[in-house]
């Protein structure tokens, strides 16, 4: 791979400062540079780049369209460097803190209320949180930058270790006042004839329904919206409009509550594992260990 001729990181700093201030003279006042340090450093991105980034019309300044993708990979950068200057830091805090991943839906449903649990028993431990996709948080763990995930995809890494933590399914739900809402048995073949609300392509829950329906050979479904938010998805199926497959340990109260209505759909049940993952240099880890105790405590394997 070639690196002598990436850009560094002041230079892409100094793009997304012109872009986000509006203009040379306010990234400069940002940056604590004057204007032609500002201006030779963006010069100097567009030669590393080969193309122009930026371009005057009526007296502003507006991003190319090549502009735009380097200012997009810009903030990618500079938020990952943020993100792995905040490990460090706590890699160097010592041995009674503990770097937790966990995907968009656990972190919602579950984490919360482990997390309060968990500063109620162990108060001279520290848990530090993140929320992401499966797969970033996979990478996360196998680059040493988390301790311990929550994930609902099995990582597959020599250096990382899974243990079943729950059983899940997901389920199609919708509300009450949907023309579905008293249906207790839907025959596959209707599926493609609902209207759904989904979360992202690039959510778990998602990968794996996808991949559900291509199996038993259903290649299209009419999505009319994608949410990244499981919360958010029941506020809208509460409007009796769409219906959704969700994760069973997110929507059961809302079901026993008669919030939301279950659909079963015959001959199809999309059964699901949720995985406690750590890497090797985490097995003796005292937080990690008393983290795992409380969450089998609290949310004991199905």
């Amino acid at each position: 791979m070639e690196y002598r001729n990436l850009p560094d990181l002041k230079a892409l700093a100094t793009l997304r400062e012109i872009v986000e201030r509006g203009g040379v003279a306010e990234a400069g006042r940002v940056l604590n540079v004057g204007q032609p340090a500002v201006t030779k450093r963006l010069r100097g991105l567009e030669r590393c780049f080969g193309v122009e980034l930026m371009v005057r019309e009526a007296g502003r300044l507006r991003l190319t369209d090549a502009g735009e993708r380097v200012y997009g990979f810009a903030r990618l950068v500079l938020e990952h460097q943020v993100e792995l200057l905040g490990d460090l830091r706590q890699l160097r805090a010592g041995g009674d803190r503990l770097r937790l991943a966990v995907t968009q839906s656990i972190g919602e449903q579950l984490l919360p209320d482990l997390l309060l649990a968990f500063a109620d028993a162990f108060p001279d431990y520290r848990i530090d949180s993140r929320v992401g996709y499966s797969r970033s948080i996979h990478t996360r763990l196998a680059t040493g930058l988390a301790d311990l995930a929550l994930t609902e995809i099995q990582p597959d890494h020599p250096d990382v270790l899974v243990q079943r933590w729950l059983d899940d399914e997901l389920v199609l739900v919708c509300s009450r006042h949907h023309p579905q809402g008293r249906r207790e048995l839907l025959p596959v073949a209707e599926l493609p004839q609902l209207q759904y609300v989904l979360r992202e392509r690039e959510s778990s829950m998602r990968i794996t329904l996808d991949r559900t329906l291509h199996d038993i050979g259903i290649h299209d479904i009419p999505i009319a919206m994608e949410v990244g938010s499981t919360d958010t998805i029941v506020e809208i199926l509460e409007r009796g409009r769409h219906v959704s497959f969700l994760p069973r340990f997110a929507v059961q109260g809302a079901i026993d509550a008669g919030e939301l209505h279950l659909i079963r759909v015959e001959g199809l049940r999309i059964m699901r594992t949720l995985w406690i993952a750590r890497t090797r240099a985490n097995l003796d880890n005292p937080v990690a260990e008393a983290f795992i105790r409380l969450i089998r405590e609290r949310v004991p394997a199905a």
